[in-house]
């Protein structure tokens, strides 16, 4: 009995030792201005990684494997300014760190930088040239990746060269990229800035607790209830670049007695004109966010969102409308009873409402089951010049009269080169140009005026409108349902998965939006009538119908036109992920499978492609489906606790987005020819080093494409083979088996050299190529089947992939004074930016006569000058930020400005050579004209100097 005694006796004594011996790092973080603990902030112990969360009281604790010696806690949340603390570990002691504070970061960079991406991003014709992947960068606190996200993504910069469709933007873990081209929609959450402030980025295929993840980083917007600051905050904005003010106003009703919180916003987006001339801004944002804890282990929460878009549109001009009328000119808008009206309008109308369910399982598990349901409609206006009406004889002859050209004012028509291509231009062709000139520096703008009295003198004959202003719509309704499993499986091992599904029904049609005057339109191809293959006027009358099943109808405003159809798309797909930590080194295995599907489903017959199956337009077409998988891995090497080697590798395939798996859906249900899904494989390495002063990384990165493919759609001239009458054709044209190459190499450095002084540099240099010579075809009604030049190929081995400059600098300074006002300077340079090439003009296509021999004159080497890609010219950019804010019992009054390009440079930020004249003869007359090429490239122009305000309450 004593023996047993003495044994439970020394058990006791033992146990309360090991307890005495435990080594504990415990402490709390508090508001710096008002005192109050913070919930929910990282606490990372650098030199193993480790890192907490401080609960509803602020606090933390680290229990388990704490590192001995001098070593930095990182502190940091969403809204503050990150705080790095040295701290020294003894063997069996506490170090105890009570009363940590962070402060409230004033200046409210994202702000400005939220707002910026969506709307640039709706600025041009073609989204595809402008979209770029810094939006979802702008949650991270790399260094290299906020000189991308901040001042680099203003030239349409895109790191690594890789654009949105490969970034993952989640909202509470469900994926928002569009399943038409892969892309997130920003302006379906612009204008919320205050509710998106809680982010969690992963850079490029590193581990991601939501997701696979994609190349271009994955970014999750948490918008719960209960994760926002309790208090609210009004706010105003004034600035000339995408709109000229903003006015949003926000509560956060923080965790409530009864387990309840709540979060509201609404704001006002507004502005005549942007930067660009005539680009109109009308948008009004709601949110709203409810949350019940049920218990300490279940937690629901709804989140609503409206965000209403309304947008006038520009696009890219020729070097000859530039040196006519600037950087600023956009020729889509003119005046109408004394009103700026812009005749390309982007409406972007697609509420979003999500349930998500938080099971706590365990302390150790994790299940958030998440459904949402996405609806509305994007529509596109344009001007619809082809308006006939039907002519009868009486004797079966018929015919479409009508039609006009044109009314764009930049049309080649209208422009000074047009009037003077002849080699020598007489007397008058100067006189016609130089009223041309004239004319359009004076004016140059749509005259909306022209449009109204021809449809009404139409009107008053009793014909139908000759104008129309069209709509494309897509009418979107989505549901989206996933779950995602966290897993402590032990205090090294953690186990990341989920399951995804979305379902997607997309109507797209045209809609007539206003007869301009008019009392109806015709709803038939006006070109028909030109085709050459018609037989007789009864077979042209055919193809010229929109829908055989309802002929020659008169439409109305508000009626679906031209053409109508559903695509129905389906994905399912799942991730499993497993990570381990340990003293010396960090690494995760993760794999993916999919499987996407696409149908096209015909509503209108279209008169050239009559009938229904894969080679006509009504009913369905044949079903789309790709399985698809991934791999990935990688690890971090802590070398040190300063001195760190990360490495990510990772290999899959993706299914082509909707918009490149059908060659014309408008018209047809075809399919794409060698349609196969992309293959991808990356690997990046990187070498980080962080002190308490200096933080840096440098990367190389590697990734490669195959299997891609790409669809255009353009007017085009002289088209070899089809004869010298009929090489003229509005064309699809569709590329397959894509293969490009990244490498390069990116660096980013600060130094803290003062508690008030922060130095910074940032790089990227790399190059972006194509690495063999894609497939290309062309399709059209104008010719019989698909069309191929020589081999089937286009010769785009070794040119640059067009995206934004290759190359990027940046050396900049921080000033944050302790008196809460703060100031930055950024100089940024630019270079290696290409223009995207012509396809068309790479094919034999160029070389080939009409007949489809090859040019007796043919000269190779001038060919190549002829071909040769275009550089831009290299261009520096210098960006001033500052704020300043105050508090005043118990509010918080700021403001936050910064002047982007403050010294007016002009830069272009990309463009694209025209593809109507691809052929050896016509492209080298063009170019070679004194007074300037009729079909020279079109350019984008970046922003000279703007501004941008904010000026905020918060209490």
């Amino acid at each position: 009995m004593k023996q047993r005694f003495f044994i439970f006796l020394f058990g006791i004594v033992f146990v309360m030792s090991s307890f005495a011996q435990q080594t504990l790092i415990k402490g709390s973080v508090l508001d710096g201005v008002t005192g109050e603990p913070i919930p929910d902030v990282t606490i990372t112990i650098e030199e193993t990684g480790q890192s907490v969360k401080s609960d509803a009281n602020g606090e933390f604790q680290f229990s388990a494997n704490v590192p001995l010696g001098e070593q930095v806690l990182r502190i940091e949340k969403v809204d503050y300014v990150t705080k790095r603390y040295p701290i020294v570990v003894n063997e069996g002691q506490t170090v105890d760190i009570s009363g940590m504070t962070l402060d409230y970061d004033s200046s409210d960079k994202k702000d400005l930088f939220i707002i910026s991406i969506s709307d640039d991003n709706l600025n041009s014709e073609d989204d595809g040239l402008t979209d770029n992947v810094s939006g979802l960068l702008q949650s991270s606190r790399d260094v290299f990746l906020n000189a991308a996200a901040f001042d680099f993504s203003a030239t349409f910069f895109r790191p690594r060269g890789l654009d949105n469709a490969n970034g993952k933007v989640l909202i509470n873990g469900i994926e928002m990229n569009k399943q038409f081209n892969g892309r997130p929609q920003w302006a379906n959450w612009g204008g919320l800035n205050d509710v998106q402030r809680n982010q969690e980025f992963t850079m490029g295929m590193s581990a991601n607790d939501y997701t696979f993840g994609d190349l271009a980083g994955t970014n999750n917007i948490i918008m719960r209830a209960s994760k926002y600051r309790r208090g609210g905050r009004v706010s105003y904005a004034s600035a000339n670049r995408s709109y000229t003010g903003r006015i949003m106003a926000s509560y956060n009703s923080g965790l409530l007695e009864g387990g309840w919180s709540y979060s509201f916003l609404a704001s006002r987006r507004f502005g005549d004109e942007g930067f660009i001339d005539g680009t109109l801004y009308d948008s009004n944002s709601f949110f709203a966010a409810v949350e019940k804890k049920i218990n300490d282990k279940h937690s629901i929460n709804f989140t609503g969102i409206y965000a209403q878009n309304r947008r006038g549109r520009s696009t890219a001009i020729t070097e000859e409308v530039y040196n006519l009328r600037g950087n600023t000119y956009n020729p889509f808008w003119g005046i109408q009873d004394g009103e700026i009206r812009n005749s390309r309008v982007r409406e972007i109308d697609e509420p979003i409402l999500m349930l998500n369910h938080f099971w706590n399982i365990s302390s150790n598990v994790k299940l958030n089951t998440n459904i949402a349901y996405q609806f509305g409609e994007i529509a596109n206006t344009r001007i619809d010049n082809g308006g006939t009406r039907l002519y009868d004889d009486g004797n079966g002859n018929v015919a479409f009269l009508g039609g006009a050209r044109n009314p764009d004012p930049t049309y080649y028509q209208n422009l000074p080169s047009f009037f003077l291509q002849d080699e020598n231009p007489t007397a008058f062709d100067f006189e016609q140009a130089y009223g041309a000139q004239q004319d359009f520096i004076n004016d140059g703008q749509w005259d909306w005026n022209a449009l109204y009295e021809a449809n009404a003198n139409l009107r008053a004959q009793g014909y139908n409108s000759l104008y129309a202003l069209q709509a494309d719509v897509i009418k979107d309704s989505q549901l989206s349902i996933n779950t995602i499993l966290d897993a402590d499986l032990a205090d090294n091992i953690r186990l990341n998965a989920a399951i995804n599904y979305r379902s997607l029904k997309s109507e797209n049609f045209a809609r007539v939006e206003d007869l301009l005057g008019g009392t109806g339109y015709l709803d038939v191809d006006f070109f028909a009538d030109e085709d050459d293959n018609a037989v007789s006027e009864e077979v042209a009358a055919n193809l010229a119908q929109s829908d055989l099943r309802n002929p020659n109808r008169i439409v109305t405003e508000g009626d679906r036109y031209k053409y109508n159809y559903e695509m129905h798309a389906d994905v399912i797909s799942g991730f499993a992920q497993a990570q381990f930590k340990y003293s010396d080194i960090d690494f995760y295995v993760a794999a993916m499978l999919s499987q996407t599907s696409y149908q096209r489903i015909g509503l209108f017959e279209n008169g050239f492609f009559s009938g229904g199956g894969n080679n006509g337009s009504f009913g369905e077409s044949d079903k789309l489906d790709f399985s698809n998988y991934g791999f990935k891995g990688g690890f971090t090497y802590k070398i040190t606790g300063r001195h760190l080697f990360d490495m990510n590798a990772s290999y899959l395939t993706k299914a082509p987005g909707i918009r490149n798996s059908f060659s014309n859906a408008r018209q047809t249900n075809a399919t794409v020819i060698g349609l196969e899904s992309e293959k991808i494989q990356s690997v990046d390495a990187s070498y980080i080093f962080r002190s308490p002063k200096v933080k840096a990384r440098l990367t190389g990165f590697y990734t490669g494409f195959q299997d891609g493919s790409d669809i255009g759609f353009y007017f085009t001239e002289d088209l070899a083979g089809l004869g010298v009458d009929t090489g003229d054709a509005f064309v699809q044209e569709i590329l397959t088996n894509i293969e490009r190459r990244h490498i390069g190499a990116e660096f980013g450095i600060e130094a803290q050299v003062t508690p008030t002084i922060k130095l910074k540099a940032a790089a990227s240099v790399g190059q972006y190529t194509f690495q063999n010579n894609p497939n290309l075809y062309l399709t059209s009604v104008d010719f019989d089947g698909p069309l191929t030049f020589g081999d089937g190929t286009t010769q785009l081995d070794g040119y640059h992939v067009a995206g934004g400059p290759e190359r990027a600098f940046q050396l900049g300074f921080e000033y944050r004074d302790p008196d809460f006002w703060n100031v930055g300077v950024t100089t940024n340079f630019f270079s290696n930016a290409y223009i995207d090439v012509s396809n068309l003009a790479r094919s034999a296509n160029f070389s080939s006569d009409f007949d489809g021999n090859t040019f007796s004159d043919y000269d190779a080497e001038l060919a190549r000058e002829i071909l040769k890609q275009e550089q831009f010219d290299d261009y520096m950019l210098v960006n001033v930020i500052g704020g300043k804010s105050w508090k005043i019992d118990d509010y918080f009054i700021g403001f936050f400005a910064t002047i982007n390009n403050v010294f007016d440079q002009e830069f272009r930020t990309g463009g694209f050579e025209q593809s109507r004249l691809a052929n050896f003869r016509r492209l080298q007359e063009d170019q070679s004209r004194d007074n300037g090429p009729i079909f020279g490239p079109r350019y984008f122009f970046g922003n000279g100097t703007t501004y941008y305000l904010n000026v905020y309450v918060r209490f």
